[in-house]
């Protein structure tokens, strides 16, 4: 059988390699935004709630949250247990042996085993949590917002060499999410917008144009913003309507400066601006576009405030839905031949037999 496992002390892994870009992130900083302190946190919260869900975590632990390919962990203390949530090829290196692995499951991870992502699928964004993490808190939050150096290790992404502390691993099943849905969606569907708060600042054949083309994710697409390219500008009425005094942005906001081209500001991007913004992308949709690769397309489509209110209740219903479908994976890792030398089955009787008199 199995060694037992050491409970209740810590562990460590090494980033063996951090891939495309990773990061520590949780779901934000927020209450600091009138002091320039952006929310940062992860770009998709609903895979961050999953995989925590997957490694027994709390919803609001911290997470690896990383771009494309390459993250590689390694185990040098205790036994620790991730889970991957995300469409993401896996490897793990397990006994001295190499193999492909699922994500949308928890792996218990021995002192030299490791796990990587090779790819993923549909996606740049794939969600590491490792059950137990021990990251301590910069003004609220364990996010890493590495302009400003707050947060995450040291304020700022994984690099090679990092070592990450956990809690040693409980012993248990193994979780996974059956039948995951496709992620992040139908990439044909639009991403859906909330057109202003400075729409009028734009010629009036701009929101057509916005919503009547498709744009291409450019090559400066990171944790601040993506910027996109379209065929036809979306030019403001004068040459002064393409800047504004500086007011209030979000994640969502959709910046268009003198280039006539739009920014969409996603998570790390700054708490005010100069520049119009000619729409607002909803809540439901926001990491659906953060998921999008340089070279992909998309468009836009325009829905009222109260079917954004909507459609973002029913986003968190149907991800408190799929963490319901959460469940272990029965049998796997028990050792069956231990199992049956235990002689389990004995005294069998027949309920329907009447009690021999004493």
């Amino acid at each position: 059988m199995s060694a037992p496992l050491n409970l209740g002390i810590d562990a460590t892994l090494e980033v063996r390699s951090p891939g495309a870009y990773a990061s520590l992130q949780d779901f934000g900083r927020f209450g600091l935004r009138r002091f320039g302190v952006p929310w940062s946190g992860t770009l998709d919260p609903a895979l961050m709630r999953i995989a925590n869900r997957l490694a027994g975590n709390e919803d609001g632990a911290p997470v690896i949250e990383a771009f494309d390919g390459g993250l590689h962990l390694a185990i040098t203390g205790r036994p620790v247990r991730i889970a991957v949530a995300g469409p993401a090829e896996l490897e793990l290196f397990a006994g001295g042996e190499r193999r492909p692995a699922a994500s949308w499951r928890s792996y218990l991870l021995r002192p030299g085993d490791g796990i990587r992502i090779v790819r993923t699928n549909g996606t740049r964004l794939v969600t590491v949590a490792i059950a137990g993490i021990d990251v301590p808190t910069t003004l609220g939050s364990r996010s890493t917002y590495a302009r400003a150096g707050l947060g995450g290790v040291a304020g700022r992404a994984l690099a090679a060499g990092d070592r990450l502390s956990a809690h040693a691993a409980r012993s248990g099943p193994e979780l996974r999410l059956p039948d995951p849905p496709r992620w992040p969606g139908d990439p044909d569907d639009p991403i859906r917008v909330v057109p202003g708060p400075q729409a009028d600042h734009f010629e009036d054949a701009a929101l057509g144009r916005l919503f009547g083309q498709s744009y291409t994710v450019g090559t400066a697409a990171d944790r601040m913003g993506v910027r996109l390219e379209g065929a036809e500008p979306l030019r403001h009425r004068t040459g002064k309507a393409a800047e504004i005094v500086s007011d209030a942005t979000v994640p969502g906001s959709i910046q268009v400066p003198g280039t006539n081209q739009p920014i969409v500001l996603l998570a790390d991007a700054q708490t005010a601006g100069g520049y119009p913004k000619i729409a607002t992308v909803i809540t439901a949709d926001l990491a659906r576009l953060a998921a999008r690769r340089p070279g992909e397309t998309l468009r836009f489509a325009a829905i009222e405030v109260a079917q954004a209110e909507a459609l973002a209740r029913a986003r968190a219903a149907e991800i408190a839905r799929l963490c319901e479908r959460i469940r272990p994976i029965i049998g796997e890792g028990v050792d069956l031949e231990a199992l049956y030398a235990c002689n389990l089955i004995d005294g069998v009787v027949n309920a329907r037999q009447a009690e021999p008199p004493t």
